[in-house]
């Protein structure tokens, strides 16, 4: 066991096994087959921005249970064995609500509750989407600050307010939703079928492969039972930042090689001056920079990844593990935005319309970047964890 157990530690331990090489392969040879870009861009036409049939597929994959405990029907992994997935998905662009579920299931086993679990991860297992609704209006990524309200009504919790940013929210069966309660930080496990009409409303975000929604909360009502409060509560926003930081830099990652693929193939393909364009070092040298951040990013997400799987078994230090995400999320989130940009540009002026592949990269980069924080924000925080108060 390598020092990256100490909190202080900046060891890095990469550990890839027989299992996360046979999944990264599985996932790979699928999302290359299912995600043609002709079937990306139809997908955008639909109203759950996803194809049901493969979405079906990827259930019976096993995927989805691969973070789940074996007593409810799952593979008995971490969630740092779903990293390869989410990177095989982002190199081919495959809209899913595969992280939203992975988030609803990790803050559903950080909550202890066995009759909860029991009760909706076997259904995550058999292909139920499911998500988590924990972003306001203000755009604070601090999770515990939370205008939306829970209040104690006999045995019922009602709730108030809004929630934003809900990915897949149109196709989940239950949601966790964050509010004030009691003064402290609470989670409400919230089935669909809960929801009043109107409650649900699409928003508008700049990568139209992505489905997002506003969440009214206004005369909602659930069970006093399916809200955790306390210590716990704090503990499941915890999980779901984690699980949410590692998905989100793997999908850059294979964002990443994605547009790469983009640029070589149009690079060796127009000619100008009698010459391919990807012979002049004004456009090899960037691209040898995205080689190079694609590096980067996958070292990260490996190093992050194990750090998740030695949790899990109790051998790595959350301190440790929080380090080795944000770390992640910020060189994968820039040079995925960086990646997307030059894609763009180096198409010229069709790299700017509606026709170029480009654009979708770009698209996708400029949405995970500041999912559950942007690079600003969590470098802020390292320099606080690594370095420690200014005139310390």
């Amino acid at each position: 066991m390598s020092d990256v157990s100490t909190p202080s530690s900046l060891s890095t331990r990469i550990a890839f096994t027989d299992e996360q090489a046979m999944l990264a392969d599985s996932a790979a040879a699928f999302c290359r087959e299912r995600s043609p870009r002709d079937a990306v861009r139809q997908r955008m036409t639909t109203d759950t921005g996803y194809d049901a049939g493969v979405w079906q597929e990827i259930g019976e994959l096993g995927w989805l249970a691969v973070a789940v405990p074996e007593h409810l029907g799952g593979s008995g992994l971490s969630i740092g064995h779903t990293a390869v997935i989410a990177e095989a998905m982002g190199r081919h662009l495959l809209a899913t609500p595969f992280a939203s579920t992975q988030l609803f299931v990790q803050a559903t086993l950080a909550a202890g509750d066995a009759g909860l679990q029991e009760q909706w991860l076997p259904q995550v297992v058999d292909g139920a989407a499911a998500t988590v609704a924990l972003f306001e209006d203000d755009g604070d990524w601090d999770l515990t600050q939370l205008s939306a309200r829970g209040t104690r009504q006999g045995a019922q919790v009602l709730l108030s307010g809004a929630k934003c940013g809900v990915t897949d929210a149109g196709s989940a069966r239950a949601l966790w939703v964050s509010v004030q309660l009691d003064g402290a930080p609470a989670l409400a496990l919230v089935p669909a079928s809960a929801l009043p009409a109107g409650a649900l409303q699409r928003e508008t975000i700049v990568d139209e492969t992505r489905r997002s929604w506003r969440l009214a909360l206004d005369g909602v009502a659930v069970p006093a039972a399916s809200v955790v409060t306390g210590v716990t509560a704090l503990g499941m926003l915890q999980a779901v930042r984690n699980a949410a930081l590692l998905l989100a830099a793997a999908e850059a990652a294979g964002g990443i090689a994605g547009a790469l693929a983009v640029i070589v193939e149009y690079l060796n393909t127009r000619t100008t001056f009698g010459r391919k364009i990807g012979s002049y070092q004004g456009l090899k040298h960037p691209s040898a920079e995205i080689l190079i951040g694609l590096e980067r990013a996958r070292s990260h997400v490996a190093h992050a990844a194990t750090l998740l799987v030695d949790l899990a078994a109790g051998e790595a230090h959350p301190a440790a593990v929080e380090t080795a995400l944000r770390m992640a999320k910020v060189e994968a989130g820039d040079s995925f935005v960086f990646a997307g940009d030059r894609a763009v540009q180096f198409h010229g002026g069709f790299g700017f319309t509606w026709d170029c592949d480009a654009q979708l990269y770009l698209r996708r980069a400029l949405w995970l970047q500041p999912w559950f924080g942007d690079a600003a924000h969590h470098r802020a925080r390292l320099a606080g964890a690594l370095l420690g108060p200014v005139g310390a």
